[in-house]
């Protein structure tokens, strides 16, 4: 089929890319590599080299056989050129990775905020309404998170988007409903992805779009089979307190000899996937689209959860590096349980790659063959989450656990 990934040039788009090209698939990559504006922007780079996107696709060519086209289009501002793209090329499906994917950078100032809300929602809304326009019958797959429902739980496992609930009438009549689970963002950036869910519940209703929502855990992992076929092809590997994600900082971390920050206390449960994992899912996803008229089919895209110290003890273990306890910069409980369902992608077929010191340390392997790129002042996170923050005053975490 012909797939369009907006945002292919990103961590998650980019292997996704290749993994549906190698696949067989015809890809058509649109971005307007934001991710590397941003680069510049915080002056904290893939530890890994990122080559340009000529050289990228052209060594795709090389050792596959086969070509991605690449389309540069912002698709928050360049309506007309998507709308126009879409109705020249009438995309089987289309993947959408088009959104500032990182909480902290959401948080860092006003500007943050406001450009993740500007860029994140119009892109989102632009691509359904020129899905709607161009008249064709198009499968959307978003990549959302898991933070919509929040990191907590109501004694129960997080269902798959929707909840049943039991109205009682003034008549005392029992109705029995599902409604979207109770959403509960935790930054700007979570709550774009909750905003997202009311568009797609929108035109899946009023206008038939079929649309797959795709909640997804923390990536951790860097390559994937494809990354690994030539070093032009390396997947991003972000370790900076902004965008990289707290299981490969914490390798990175360990490979320079840097202390594993652990915020807070280190209670907070969060839901993990393997890169591998992440495009495998997106096929299947595809693969396996709703009917038209059917609601917005919500899959849960995690693997396994785990305790941000228990992570941090872990790769301690592993690779004997110290753990630092600092001041959580994020608004939230200081300990949470977690619970998730993800019965529909396991009856798709994923075979969940969990957590082993074997994956681990081919991350480690990477960290250390570039730990030379490592600006280590870049490690500390010092986005906040709110204005006492910023001035020092800490929100309260308890105590901190002992290493």
């Amino acid at each position: 089929m012909k797939v369009f990934i907006l945002g292919g040039d990103g961590f998650c788009g980019w292997p996704t890319s290749l993994h549906l090209s190698a696949l067989g698939h015809d890809v058509v990559i649109v971005d307007n590599l934001s991710r590397r504006a941003i680069d510049l922007e915080l002056e904290a780079g893939s530890l890994t080299p990122i080559a340009p996107m000529g050289t990228r696709l052209k060594a795709w060519r090389e050792v596959s056989g086969r070509s991605i086209r690449f389309e540069r289009l912002d698709v928050a501002e360049n309506y007309h050129r998507l709308l126009t793209l879409i109705q020249d090329e009438r995309p089987d499906a289309i993947v959408h990775f088009a959104e500032q994917r990182a909480a902290p950078y959401s948080m860092k100032s006003s500007a943050h905020k406001r450009y993740t809300v500007h860029n994140n929602l119009i892109a989102t809304h632009n691509v359904l309404a020129a899905i709607v326009e161009s008249g064709i019958d198009v499968h959307l797959t978003h990549l959302g998170t898991m933070g919509v429902y929040g990191y907590g739980t109501a004694g129960m496992k997080i269902p798959e988007g929707y909840l049943p609930i039991e109205v009682v009438t003034d008549d005392g009549d029992r109705v029995q409903q599902e409604i979207l689970y109770p959403s509960n963002p935790g930054s700007i950036y979570h709550m774009t992805k909750t905003q997202d869910q009311l568009f797609f519940a929108y035109y899946a209703k009023n206008d038939e779009v079929r649309i797959t929502d795709l909640h997804q855990g923390i990536v951790w992992g860097t390559n994937t089979p494809e990354t690994l076929l030539d070093e032009r092809l390396v997947n991003r590997f972000d370790y900076d307190g902004d965008y990289g994600t707290v299981l490969n900082r914490f390798l990175m971390q360990a490979a320079v000899g840097y202390p594993l920050t652990v915020h807070g206390t280190g209670g907070q449960t969060r839901a993990f996937i393997h890169i591998r994992d992440t495009v495998r899912c997106i096929q299947l996803a595809i693969e396996h689209p709703p009917e038209q008229g059917e609601r917005v089919r919500i899959l849960n895209q995690m693997t396994e959860t785990h305790r941000v110290r228990e992570l941090a003890q872990k790769v301690a273990g592993l690779t004997g590096a110290q753990v630092s306890f600092t001041a959580n910069p994020r608004k939230e409980d200081a300990e949470n349980d977690l619970h998730v369902r993800n019965d529909l992608f396991l009856d798709l077929g994923l075979e969940p790659t969990t957590l082993d010191d074997g994956l681990l340390s081919e991350v480690t392997d990477v960290a250390k063959r570039y730990a030379h790129r490592a600006d280590l002042e870049k490690i500390p996170c010092t986005s906040t989450w709110t204005r006492k923050q910023a001035a020092g005053v800490p929100e309260p975490t308890g105590d901190p656990a002992p290493a």
